[in-house]
């Protein structure tokens, strides 16, 4: 498996190597060698696994967790294709409003590891595409919240798209600095100290 970081500090993309044959094609989305070589600790204990199925056009986030508590978040495409983005929210990050992409398919199966406070969205470029996350702590509702996936402030080029599809919760979801404004962003001291347990334990 490869990795390299991307952009935004503390986020890696992994890719992992295919192996082919007659019946089709086998691979490991995860592998703790190579993510440890990476970041230089295991993976976040999982609290929870959950799935996504979008429809080509579908538009998801910008999703994030309070911090504290903080959530990562280790997400991999395993049909279809996405352009994800992954977006510094954390409020006293020196790259604060930073943002990267990459694009996931089903066929590669690369996966993206977000530390706490990193922002999540991504684009279904095709129907029935499937998204998959491990999480290291369990959804809570309230603490699950979201920045405009088009606030201008940020400037993800999204695709263009003839019919994007959002959640009620997306399209009124605030800017950045709204969310900033009203203290709903997480806080980069605070989720520094999440991952520092998981680097002790």
């Amino acid at each position: 498996m490869k990795s390299r970081p991307l952009a935004v500090p503390g986020v890696f993309l992994f890719s992992p190597q295919a192996f082919a044959d007659p019946r089709g094609v086998f691979l490991s989305p995860y592998q703790e060698a190579a993510f440890v070589e990476a970041l230089g600790h295991k993976l976040f204990p999982v609290a929870q696994t959950s799935q996504s199925t979008s429809r080509r056009g579908s538009v998801r986030g910008i999703h994030y967790t309070l911090a504290p508590p903080g959530t990562a978040r280790y997400v991999c495409c395993t049909r279809g294709r996405v352009l994800d983005f992954a977006i510094d929210l954390r409020v006293g990050s020196p790259t604060f409003g930073l943002w990267d992409q990459t694009e996931l398919d089903g066929q590669s199966c690369r996966s993206v590891y977000f530390p706490p406070g990193v922002g999540h969205a991504f684009v279904a470029l095709e129907d029935d595409t499937v998204v998959t996350y491990l999480m290291s702590e369990r959804y809570v509702r309230e603490n699950e919240l979201a920045v405009s996936v088009v606030d201008p402030a940020i400037g993800l080029p999204l695709p263009a798209l003839a019919d994007p599809v959002r959640s009620d919760r997306d399209r009124a979801a605030p800017t950045l600095a709204w969310a900033r404004d009203l203290g709903l962003l997480p806080d980069y001291t605070a989720c520094q100290a999440v991952e520092q347990r998981w680097r002790q334990n």
